[in-house]
């Protein structure tokens, strides 16, 4: 009868996926992207990658004093989301500081995975932006040369369609679906990503709610204030949907749930004020992209969407208070 019977506290309810099950479905969820980064950008969009994987899954094994470099697989996934808001000529040292700043900061320092408040990639990705944002904006970007793995992609250089409306005429929308365009890794294919994350849904790793008001939230404001950029605003609704990191923060970002609400009426809330303050900051602030500021300031309100859309327990009445 040896191992028959466990005895433990509450709760008993098991399931047979774990934190590592999830974070290796997230990776292969950005497997399609990762794939068309290397197509378009060569040999330098997989150094760069990797060397994010590398960086923060070393970083988190040194902190916690352990062997097993992999771990839960949340520092490969916090590696590889950052390598994502990167150009791909990046200098190596660039991933390499946003991870560690990203797994000790974003992560640890809170105690660990399921106790940090922001998260931690874009954590990364913001400290990188204040302390070195000549090499993160501008006309740094590389050019894609599809199907040159090591070809010198450094050599031509180019701002984002977001920069400004000459660079956002020069791009179809073929080019925006496809990701053929000058930007970072995680820009590379509105398909790809929503083929990888057609596979968190169908496991059921994130909701629709998160992504469909972020969505829905950047393409009615593109719609309606967008200024202009093509002569059909419903278009240019669109472009605000599939450039810079919009996508990529609202499918993979923006549903990490440890960071968003756990209500559902509380993650159409989050959706919708990540897309509401990414916009904001497009159109009326001094950065051309504002994902990640949006995601990590959503992610400061959570307690409090958490707090107010908590429904109350059965039978539950309000305490008084006598005078």
């Amino acid at each position: 009868m040896n191992g028959k019977l466990v005895i433990s506290s509450s709760p008993h309810v098991r399931t047979i996926q774990s934190v590592q099950s999830i974070m290796i479905d997230v990776l292969i969820a950005l497997g399609p992207v990762a794939l068309v980064a290397v197509l378009l950008f060569g040999k330098q969009a997989l150094i760069t990658m990797a060397v994010g994987m590398g960086a923060a899954m070393l970083t988190e094994a040194l902190w916690l004093r352990r062997w097993n470099i992999f771990g839960d697989g949340s520092a490969a996934v916090t590696g590889l989301l950052l390598a994502m808001t990167l150009p791909a000529n990046v200098p190596w040292w660039i991933p390499v500081i946003g991870a560690a700043a990203a797994i000790i900061i974003g992560k640890q320092l809170y105690g660990g995975i399921g106790q940090n408040i922001f998260n931690p990639a874009l954590v990364g990705r913001a400290i990188l932006v204040f302390s070195w944002g000549s090499r993160l904006s501008g006309k740094i970007w590389p050019v894609p040369k599809p199907f040159h793995f090591f070809a010198d992609i450094s050599a031509v250089t180019t701002a984002t369609p977001l920069a400004g409306e000459a660079e956002a005429m020069e791009v179809s929308l073929s080019q925006l679906l496809i990701g053929n365009m000058a930007g970072c890794l995680g820009e590379t294919s509105a398909i790809a990503l929503i083929f990888g994350a057609f596979w968190l849904f169908y496991k059921g790793h994130i909701d629709w709610r998160i992504p469909g008001g972020y969505l829905a939230t950047v393409w009615i404001m593109g719609t309606l204030l967008g200024g202009g950029i093509y002569i059909n605003p419903y278009m240019t609704g669109l472009f605000h949907l599939l450039t810079g990191g919009v996508l990529l923060g609202a499918l993979f970002m923006a549903t990490d749930m440890v960071t968003s609400p756990v209500t559902p009426s509380g993650k159409l809330i989050f959706g919708v004020g990540c897309g509401l303050i990414t916009m904001l900051i497009r159109l009326y602030g001094a950065y051309p992209e504002g994902v990640t500021f949006a995601i990590l300031t959503m992610n400061a309100l959570t307690p409090l969407i958490d707090k107010f859309t908590i429904p109350r327990k059965f039978g539950e009445v309000k305490r008084l208070v006598r005078p």
